[in-house]
């Protein structure tokens, strides 16, 4: 198999399980994160969803986010262990990745993103009651507020803009 490029915009930014050649920051275009996705396996539990992200379409919009360049020898192991953590209702789509740190041209990759029509989507909500439902969620993998303030200040660090992301930490930190 040949060498793919992974496009992280969660979890993956902060927290990536699987090897890799290369990362680099990235971006996509046409697309924004939004906290519209529910968690009943990793951020949450049935009857009492977790919040985390996924991407709507948006034109003109930026998101930012980690590339990871997955051996093509490692392709099919990663591939298996990336969809059992995305099983919660994302697909998986083609994506073209720009590194704007980098004087590299774009690359195509793949990228999970939820949908409208998959059993966890939660849609959206006035960030206020994002927060209340954040602060209260807690599953296998933690505590719903970890993976918002780990995923803002891991933004921070690579110099991103997020509104969405960075209203509901600081409504997190400040305890709703």
């Amino acid at each position: 198999m040949t060498d793919v490029w992974i496009f992280g915009y969660g979890s993956l930014v902060w927290r990536p399980d699987f090897p890799y050649l290369d990362t680099r920051t990235a971006t996509i275009t046409g697309w924004t994160r939004r906290f519209w996705q529910g968690s009943t396996d990793h951020r949450g539990v049935p009857g009492s969803p977790g919040r985390v992200v996924t991407l709507v379409e948006a034109e003109g919009e930026i998101c930012w986010g980690q590339a990871f360049l997955i051996d093509g020898n490692d392709r099919s192991d990663v591939m298996r262990r990336l969809d059992y953590r995305e099983k919660g209702g994302y697909s998986l789509h083609d994506v073209e990745i720009d590194f704007p740190e980098v004087d590299a041209p774009p690359a195509s990759g793949l990228i999970y993103i939820a949908t409208p029509g998959n059993p966890n989507w939660l849609g959206d909500m006035p960030i206020a009651q994002i927060a209340q439902q954040v602060l209260n969620s807690v599953g296998p993998s933690g505590a719903n507020t970890e993976y918002v303030l780990e995923l803002a200040d891991a933004l921070r660090e690579m110099g991103a803009v997020d509104h969405h992301v960075f209203d509901l930490a600081a409504r997190v930190r400040a305890g709703g």
